[in-house]
């Protein structure tokens, strides 16, 4: 490693500490709008959503949305199992029981 790019992942370092630091330092003195706060909720769902939308219906690039897709079967497992069971080790068990018991059979 050179001492630029030492300096460099130093300096992302700091201002990647910086910004979070000052977030966390302020966070109880500003007060945002209650609707504000209301719909942040809904942003965890949101980010999910988008990550792995893209991964299980455009596996290869190219959409596939059929029986065929095994992340599309496990997909379903899963959402299947999380809301019936409301655990999240039961529904990431199963939904990768299903991924690699559909690959090895199907």
């Amino acid at each position: 490693m050179t001492a630029n790019e030492g300096w460099m992942i130093a300096g992302m370092m700091a201002v990647t500490f910086g910004v979070r630091y000052f977030l966390f330092a302020m966070a109880d003195r500003i007060r945002m709008a209650p609707w504000i706060e209301a719909s942040l909720k809904f942003i965890p769902p949101a980010v999910l959503t988008a990550i792995t939308l893209p991964a299980v219906l455009l596996p290869k690039g190219d959409w596939q949305v059929s029986f065929a897709n095994a992340y599309l079967v496990s997909a379903i497992a899963a959402t299947a199992a999380g809301i019936l069971t409301r655990n999240l080790l039961a529904t990431i068990a199963l939904g990768l029981a299903v991924f690699f018991a559909y690959r090895l059979f199907f």
